[in-house]
């Protein structure tokens, strides 16, 4: 075994030399997202977090070059929780481009008001963890044939 200088091997020593890798943007801004929620984002993740309902949840997830609020990989639902600010100049069409995206690539796109968790967290957070329990379509077992012509 050749061992490379600087690698650590053999020496003792831990780890080798080198940069880490530099995370993609939208990843970068997730973690910071992530460290900076606001009231009704923190209020709406102490409800989801520890999967209730055996429905797990992430918060700041990218998605393409977008970050969702929350995220249900299972249910492939995202959960945008909107303030004031999603009202004024060009951010309703910039919301719409990225509900298009979001539905163009397979995912479920929710639209929470932030007064209305300000308001019952506890009740959002429920509509939530069911739609996300039980979605709308199901899609088909990995594990069986498909069916055959006449039988769909």
């Amino acid at each position: 075994m050749t061992i490379l200088p600087g690698t650590g091997r053999g020496t003792g020593e831990a780890g080798g030399g080198g940069v880490p890798p530099t995370p993609r943007p939208e990843v970068a801004l997730a973690r910071k997202l992530r460290r900076s929620l606001g009231l009704p984002e923190v209020m709406l993740w102490q409800k989801l977090r520890g999967s209730p309902g055996g429905v797990r949840f992430r918060r700041q997830h990218p998605i393409g070059c977008y970050v969702a609020d929350f995220f249900c990989a299972k249910a492939r639902l995202v959960v945008e929780v909107d303030g004031a600010i999603h009202g004024v100049d060009q951010r309703p069409l910039r919301d719409t481009a990225r509900d298009r995206f979001m539905s163009d690539n397979g995912y479920r796109v929710i639209r929470i008001g932030a007064a209305d968790i300000l308001r019952d967290a506890e009740a959002v957070a429920a509509s939530i963890v069911s739609l996300a329990a039980s979605p709308l379509h199901h899609s088909p077992s990995a594990s069986g044939p498909p069916p055959r012509a006449g039988e769909e």
